[in-house]
Protein backbone atom coordinates (compact mmCIF):
# COMPACT_ATOMS: atom_id res chain seq x y z
CA UNK A 1 0.00 0.00 0.00
CA UNK A 2 2.87 2.20 0.46
CA UNK A 3 3.79 1.78 -3.09
CA UNK A 4 0.58 2.34 -4.27
CA UNK A 5 0.01 5.76 -1.93
CA UNK A 6 3.25 7.28 -2.94
CA UNK A 7 2.14 6.32 -6.42
CA UNK A 8 -1.30 8.31 -6.15
CA UNK A 9 0.92 10.67 -4.23
CA UNK A 10 3.09 10.99 -7.27
CA UNK A 11 0.20 11.23 -9.23
CA UNK A 12 -1.47 14.02 -7.48
CA UNK A 13 1.40 16.11 -7.11
CA UNK A 14 1.94 15.37 -11.20
CA UNK A 15 -1.29 16.65 -11.74
CA UNK A 16 -1.09 20.02 -9.35
CA UNK A 17 2.12 20.44 -11.35
CA UNK A 18 1.10 20.44 -14.16
CA UNK A 19 -2.17 22.57 -13.30
CA UNK A 20 -0.62 24.99 -11.59
CA UNK A 21 1.97 24.94 -14.84
CA UNK A 22 -1.14 24.95 -16.98
CA UNK A 23 -2.37 28.14 -15.15
CA UNK A 24 1.07 30.16 -15.50
CA UNK A 25 0.56 29.16 -18.91
CA UNK A 26 -2.78 30.68 -19.46
CA UNK A 27 -2.20 33.61 -16.97
CA UNK A 28 1.07 34.39 -19.29
CA UNK A 29 -0.43 34.07 -22.32
CA UNK A 30 -2.96 36.56 -21.00
CA UNK A 31 -0.70 39.33 -19.79
CA UNK A 32 0.99 38.80 -23.32
CA UNK A 33 -2.27 39.25 -24.75
CA UNK A 34 -3.00 42.08 -22.71
CA UNK A 35 0.57 44.22 -23.90
CA UNK A 36 -0.29 43.43 -27.24
CA UNK A 37 -4.02 44.75 -26.98
CA UNK A 38 -2.19 47.88 -25.44
CA UNK A 39 0.76 47.78 -27.88
CA UNK A 40 -2.05 47.52 -30.77
CA UNK A 41 -4.14 50.49 -29.49
CA UNK A 42 -0.76 52.84 -28.62
CA UNK A 43 0.04 52.30 -32.35
CA UNK A 44 -3.44 52.99 -33.88
CA UNK A 45 -3.50 56.15 -31.42
CA UNK A 46 -0.20 57.56 -32.86
CA UNK A 47 -1.05 56.02 -36.76
CA UNK A 48 -4.79 58.60 -36.01
CA UNK A 49 -2.62 61.32 -34.96
CA UNK A 50 -0.59 61.20 -37.74
CA UNK A 51 -3.38 60.49 -40.16
CA UNK A 52 -4.65 63.93 -38.45
CA UNK A 53 -1.70 65.82 -39.11
CA UNK A 54 -1.20 64.80 -43.10
CA UNK A 55 -5.29 65.27 -43.40
CA UNK A 56 -4.53 68.56 -42.05
CA UNK A 57 -1.34 69.27 -44.06
CA UNK A 58 -3.10 68.40 -47.04
CA UNK A 59 -5.71 71.13 -46.45
CA UNK A 60 -3.67 73.82 -45.60
CA UNK A 61 -1.85 72.75 -48.39
CA UNK A 62 -4.52 72.65 -51.06
CA UNK A 63 -5.49 76.15 -49.44
CA UNK A 64 -2.38 77.78 -49.95
CA UNK A 65 -2.22 76.11 -53.93
CA UNK A 66 -5.65 77.73 -54.64
CA UNK A 67 -4.83 81.40 -52.99
CA UNK A 68 -1.32 81.52 -54.97
CA UNK A 69 -2.97 80.66 -57.99
CA UNK A 70 -5.48 83.39 -57.36
CA UNK A 71 -2.54 85.99 -56.76
CA UNK A 72 -0.64 84.53 -59.78
CA UNK A 73 -3.96 85.05 -61.61
CA UNK A 74 -3.99 88.99 -60.09
CA UNK A 75 -0.62 89.65 -60.69
CA UNK A 76 -0.53 88.15 -64.68
CA UNK A 77 -3.56 90.83 -64.85
CA UNK A 78 -1.72 93.31 -63.69
CA UNK A 79 1.27 92.87 -65.68
CA UNK A 80 -0.78 92.82 -68.80
CA UNK A 81 -2.49 96.01 -67.68
CA UNK A 82 1.00 97.45 -66.96
CA UNK A 83 2.29 96.59 -70.02
CA UNK A 84 -0.46 97.93 -72.26
CA UNK A 85 -0.23 101.09 -70.21
CA UNK A 86 3.35 101.05 -71.09
CA UNK A 87 2.94 100.53 -74.85
CA UNK A 88 0.61 103.09 -75.07
CA UNK A 89 2.90 105.77 -73.07
CA UNK A 90 5.48 105.10 -75.65
CA UNK A 91 3.18 105.86 -78.32
CA UNK A 92 2.44 108.99 -76.57
CA UNK A 93 6.32 109.57 -76.12
CA UNK A 94 6.73 109.16 -80.25
CA UNK A 95 3.71 111.31 -80.79
CA UNK A 96 4.85 113.57 -78.64
CA UNK A 97 7.91 113.98 -79.87
CA UNK A 98 7.52 115.24 -83.10
CA UNK A 99 7.97 119.10 -83.88
CA UNK A 100 4.26 118.95 -85.75
CA UNK A 101 2.60 117.76 -82.41
CA UNK A 102 4.49 119.88 -80.00
CA UNK A 103 3.38 122.83 -81.96
CA UNK A 104 -0.40 121.58 -82.15
CA UNK A 105 -0.71 120.87 -78.20
CA UNK A 106 1.18 124.70 -78.04
CA UNK A 107 -1.36 126.45 -80.43
CA UNK A 108 -4.60 124.12 -79.45
CA UNK A 109 -4.53 123.31 -75.70
CA UNK A 110 -1.72 126.62 -74.75
CA UNK A 111 -3.29 129.05 -76.83
CA UNK A 112 0.14 130.12 -78.06
CA UNK A 113 1.23 131.67 -81.38
CA UNK A 114 4.27 131.34 -82.92
CA UNK A 115 6.97 134.25 -83.64
CA UNK A 116 4.95 136.23 -87.03
CA UNK A 117 1.64 135.11 -85.36
CA UNK A 118 -1.17 136.82 -83.58
CA UNK A 119 -3.97 135.09 -81.94
CA UNK A 120 -7.61 136.34 -82.76
CA UNK A 121 -9.94 134.11 -79.36
CA UNK A 122 -13.24 134.30 -80.70
CA UNK A 123 -15.32 132.73 -77.82
CA UNK A 124 -18.61 131.60 -79.38
CA UNK A 125 -19.81 129.51 -76.17
CA UNK A 126 -23.66 130.55 -74.80
CA UNK A 127 -22.35 131.08 -71.50
CA UNK A 128 -20.05 133.54 -72.42
CA UNK A 129 -23.05 135.83 -74.56
CA UNK A 130 -24.90 135.71 -71.48
CA UNK A 131 -22.50 136.70 -68.59
CA UNK A 132 -21.41 139.53 -71.10
CA UNK A 133 -25.09 140.56 -71.46
CA UNK A 134 -25.91 140.43 -67.50
CA UNK A 135 -22.44 142.29 -67.68
CA UNK A 136 -23.87 144.92 -69.59
CA UNK A 137 -26.58 145.51 -68.39
CA UNK A 138 -25.09 146.14 -64.70
CA UNK A 139 -22.96 148.94 -66.39
CA UNK A 140 -26.09 150.33 -67.59
CA UNK A 141 -27.97 150.56 -64.23
CA UNK A 142 -25.13 151.90 -62.66
CA UNK A 143 -24.80 154.63 -65.11
CA UNK A 144 -28.42 156.16 -64.50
Amino acid sequence: MEVSSNTKLNEETAAIQENGLAARAIAKNKSHKRKIGFYYSFLTIVLLFCLVQVGFGVILNISKIIAYKAKIITMEKVRDDAELRNKELKSDIKQFSKTASLEEIARNNLKMAGEDEVLVIINNTQESTDKNKKHLSKKFKHKK
